[in-house]
């Protein structure tokens, strides 16, 4: 037993000497923990890193949105009496006027029965200017012009019904536009459920879309507005003129519509608008470059150069643009902001800073 213990003693001074060597020859070195961020750090050299200093600026916070585009006017033409198609007066695909003939339905029919009606108004005006001029001589009774003056109602209201049914007979366009293809032939027998043809008012158009409910302080009828469509560079105007009166609940967001001229028809209903919606201009905002933002657990951060250090700041950001970053709290005019390296740099790394002004 007596042996085994003292194998043990000398195993544990062993050890120990073996740790004391190595504490003594990490001192001798100089030694100890390095790195950015240890007590080492600050015999470390500066990294190199490029940054830019902060200044008041003019931003103009623009929105992108998409939208579609959408006819003026656009409706599906039918009839609203039946009958055979007397009369096409319309080409495919042209411009018609409001007004213009477009179908004339058979009314032959309805011209018989409003003669037959006619004639029974004449025949009840007849029987009751004549059931006057006996009440008038007390050979009637009251109730006995009264059913005469009736039936004269009866016969005028019948004829009325006719003629109403013989004007829609004629269709007629009723707004300018351009009419579609059509769906029927002379000939053809039509009902109120019958698609002539598709009419389309192009001039001006529509553009519907809508905002994020965080920005619906910020839009204003009235507002223009640049959109471009899918297959063409040109840049169109807009203005907002109608704005929902609430959000919509299960989006969130809050819908809008413009107008934009369409004189040579280049813009298509049912195509996508890729929109820039101006906001709010801001006359000293503060911009820092997308690259320097660092997304953290809690926000986001930046680091800041200062006395020849890395300072972590958090900041709050609202807009971002294809390039910058609007920041709303977190940084002075004057800070330098990195932009360079951001990845590698902790809390009080030394840093030796090219500087651009932003």
């Amino acid at each position: 037993m007596k042996i085994k213990y003292i194998v043990y003693t000398l195993l544990i001074l062993g050890f120990g000497s073996l740790v004391a060597y190595r504490i003594m020859q990490n001192k001798s070195e100089g030694g100890g923990p390095k790195g950015p961020g240890g007590p080492g750090g600050a015999g470390m050299p500066a990294m190199r890193v490029n940054g830019v200093v902060v200044q008041p600026q003019h931003f103009s916070n623009t929105l992108s949105v998409t939208g579609s585009i959408e006819a003026n006017e656009q409706i599906q033409i039918r009839p609203q009496v039946s009958g055979v198609v007397q009369s096409i007066s319309f080409n495919e695909g042209s411009k018609v006027s409001k007004g213009q003939v477009l179908v004339k339905v058979d009314d032959s029919e309805l011209r018989a029965q409003l003669a037959q009606a006619q004639t029974r108004q004449s025949l009840a005006a007849e029987n009751e200017r004549r059931a006057e001029l006996l009440l008038k001589k007390e050979a009637i009774s009251r109730e006995e012009y009264d059913v005469a003056r009736a039936d004269l109602k009866s016969a005028q209201a019948q004829s009325q019904l006719i003629q109403a049914q013989l004007a829609k007979t004629t269709i007629r366009a009723p707004f300018s536009g351009r009419i579609g293809l059509r769906n029927i032939s002379e000939g053809s027998f039509i009902s109120p459920e019958t698609v002539i043809a598709n009419l389309v008012n192009t001039d001006p158009v529509k553009i519907t879309f809508s905002v994020p409910e965080k920005y619906a302080g910020q839009v204003k009828e009235n507002s223009t507005l640049n959109f471009t469509v899918a297959g063409s560079s040109k840049k169109y105007n807009a203005t907002v003129y109608a704005i929902e009166p609430g959000i919509e609940a299960s989006s969130r967001t809050l819908q809008l519509r413009a107008r934009a001229s369409n004189g040579d028809g280049s813009l298509m209903p049912g195509s996508f608008a890729n929109i820039e919606l101006p906001l709010t201009v801001i006359e000293d905002a503060l911009l820092v470059p997308t690259e320097a933002v660092i997304p953290v657990q809690n926000g986001k951060k930046v680091f800041v150069a200062k006395d020849g250090k890395a300072k972590e700041t958090m900041i709050e950001t609202e807009t971002r643009t294809e390039k910058d970053v609007l920041v709303t709290s977190g940084l002075q005019p004057g800070d330098t902001v990195l932009t360079t390296g951001i990845m590698m740099l902790k809390e009080g790394s030394p840093v030796k800073v090219a500087v651009g002004n932003k």
